[in-house]
């Protein structure tokens, strides 16, 4: 059953040196806040998962957090590269495993039904099978149908955003609900920030609720997303989006970030 408790105690407790660890959301509900919270507590080894690594991911891989990343596409949304990342790969400190958005939403899925692998259409006609030996073909023993298929996506750890959660750690989220839920079904552990906790989880429109015998930390984080947006609750920062480049592109002033995140 989950555990509400601080931010620093559920990151302690859920993230650990070496963890294969997504953070997922998608556009909003990114879970920045645990994230520069894993940055303090100096972990180390992580194989990073994530359908769109965004700004949190080359913050995470720029302070040394990272030794491989699992993804689809990359980028800062809107603006362009992710130099902490780009640097990384192009100095050899960073593995990387590329998949299509359907296969790595496809994998999570397989993983959160207990499933080993995924079967999806989508890699004849493309170069990815030449560089991740793990997309497959298989033959449809129905139709003879040459179909693709991708391992089960089974993580150490989960970490996602959401708006709300009672006080028996059941969690709540609307909006671009991405593949939070699958995340967290697939990890052996999962930790959920959000923006209130209330005494009731009142019904909206799209919800997804996460039962608290799924979840086993939930942290009371307002504003967790930042500068990422909470459906009903906050904005997105563009400006904090365009800022990043800049920071990310020199090392010394990813580096002045840094130590002001640890401040």
């Amino acid at each position: 059953m989950a555990v509400i408790t601080s931010l620093a105690e559920a990151v302690a407790e859920v993230v650990r040196d070496g963890d294969t660890v997504a953070f997922e959301g998608f556009t909003h509900l990114i879970p920045f806040a645990a994230g520069h919270e894993v940055i303090r507590q100096r972990r180390r080894e992580l194989t990073l998962v994530r359908m769109t690594p965004d700004v949190l991911y080359d913050q995470l891989i720029g302070a040394g957090c990272a030794r491989r990343l699992v993804f689809s596409w990359g980028g800062n949304p809107g603006v362009g590269s992710l130099h902490r990342f780009r640097a990384a790969v192009q100095d050899g400190t960073l593995e990387i495993e590329e998949y299509s958005h359907a296969a790595m939403a496809n994998r999570y899925v397989a993983a959160a039904s207990g499933l080993p692998f995924a079967v999806l259409r989508g890699a004849p006609g493309t170069d990815l099978p030449s560089v991740t030996p793990s997309i497959r073909p298989i033959t449809c023993p129905f139709t003879g149908e040459v179909l693709t298929a991708v391992p089960a996506l089974r993580l150490d750890s989960a970490v996602v955003h959401a708006q709300r959660a009672d006080r028996a750690g059941n969690v709540q989220l609307w909006g671009i609900t991405g593949v939070q839920k699958e995340a967290v079904l697939a990890a052996a552990r999962s930790l959920v920030t959000v923006e209130e906790v209330v005494e009731e989880l009142m019904p909206m429109p799209g919800a997804v609720v996460l039962p608290s015998w799924v979840v086993d930390r939930v942290a009371h984080v307002p504003g967790g997303a930042h500068p990422s947006y909470a459906d009903g609750y906050s904005v997105r920062d563009n400006d904090f989006y365009q800022r990043w480049d800049a920071i990310s592109r020199d090392r010394s002033a990813f580096e002045g970030w840094l130590r002001d995140l640890h401040r």
